[in-house]
């Protein structure tokens, strides 16, 4: 029987895999602590699925500013570079890479959530959707347009996280640029109606996004251990839409990524069914493997069979799964047995604490 190419290893300047299955970036909400600092569960949690060729650790805040979510840690402390040396170190003694997603949720966000300030955004325009508070769901606000004094302090941000995350023995980050975030905020006509050197062309969206790499760059950090990850036909999400320009932003996104030499681009393919939507690219991997020169991670809705194939098929060179890791740590193992895979509990993807999170079982050896 022939390997499966999943299952075979993955090799480039940059990265060194034992299988080309990634284990996709997912909030899981456990850091339940003062000062929101990785714990001795979450280490554990990483370290039961680190037969995974990557692991991409779950969205961590850059700052302060950054947060939307409750229970989710950061990479802006010493004490949570100091957590996060745990968990690395659970993964690395099982064989493991990780690399940690760092994360700017904008207008994602809610003043309860940010001391009584507003979110931070490319314009002042509410993505009308809702955000998890410690009070519960509360309906999202106008966001503040951010000054370039606060893009600039947000590019250190980011620089600061990177540097946090090797400090703590990430073996790399991956910057969220996608899912409707900060980022992408500024890459998208709907979202982002600047008049400055931050809006109207594609250019100018993508220069905030540019900047991060540029700075990151300058002060030392390897180039060669930072991804990106981007969703081009995101629609109909935390306050995105596509417009003519979205597709054609992403064409000169990516084309320009090649010069930066990174560890990797993560892609999604589409979260929503956009084959009637004029605007949208319906095949994610198969536009853009012929526009980017290096490593791909494709993701969104891949199954065994179907990762195995577009492998095969030459559209990327790994794939990530994001739910079908939640209940199957050994996600790696299942697939070399063909073995069923077990179902996730939903009411416990976000709650504190091991049940579903830490408990679910290995196949018995």
């Amino acid at each position: 029987m022939a390997e499966q190419p999943l299952l075979t290893p993955y090799y480039s300047d940059k990265l060194t895999l034992r299988n080309r299955v990634v284990m996709a970036p997912m909030t899981r909400s456990r850091a339940d602590n003062p000062g929101t600092v990785p714990n001795d569960l979450m280490a554990e949690y990483y370290a039961q699925r680190a037969s995974a060729g990557l692991i991409i650790s779950e969205g961590v805040f850059v700052s302060p500013e950054a947060v939307g979510y409750i229970n989710v840690p950061g990479l802006y402390t010493p004490e949570q570079v100091e957590g996060w040396k745990k968990v690395t170190a659970a993964v690395h003694a099982k064989g493991g890479k990780f690399f940690a997603q760092i994360w700017h949720v904008g207008r994602m966000s809610h003043p309860d959530l940010l001391g009584g300030n507003l979110p931070l955004s490319a314009s002042t325009l509410d993505p009308h959707s809702q955000v998890y508070t410690p009070t519960g769901f509360k309906d999202t606000v106008a966001p503040a347009a951010m000054t370039v004094a606060q893009i600039k302090q947000t590019v250190a941000d980011f620089v600061q996280a990177a540097q946090n995350a090797l400090a703590a023995g990430f073996d790399g980050v991956e910057i969220h640029s996608s899912n409707g975030y900060l980022f992408h905020q500024f890459f998208n006509g709907t979202a982002n109606h600047r008049t400055d050197e931050y809006g109207g062309s594609m250019e100018n969206r993508a220069r905030f996004f540019f900047e991060v790499l540029d700075a990151m760059q300058a002060a030392g950090v390897d180039l060669g251990k930072v991804g990106s990850r981007l969703n081009p036909s995101l629609d109909g999400m935390f306050g995105m839409t596509l417009d003519a320009e979205t597709i054609p932003t992403f064409d000169y996104i990516v084309k320009r990524l090649n010069d930066y030499n990174l560890a990797y681009l993560h892609l999604s393919e589409p979260f929503t069914d956009v084959s009637q939507n004029e605007f949208a690219e319906p095949h994610i991997a198969q536009r853009y493997r012929p526009l980017y020169q290096g490593t791909l991670i494709i993701n969104a809705g891949f199954d065994q069979e179907k990762g195995n194939k577009v492998i095969a098929d030459g559209n990327a060179d790994l794939v990530a799964y994001g739910v079908l890791y939640i209940a199957n740590p050994d996600l790696v193992e299942r697939f070399a047995q063909n073995a069923p895979l077990a179902e996730g509990d939903k009411d416990t993807f976000y709650v504190p604490g091991a049940k579903g999170y830490t408990d679910y079982p290995a196949l018995a050896k």
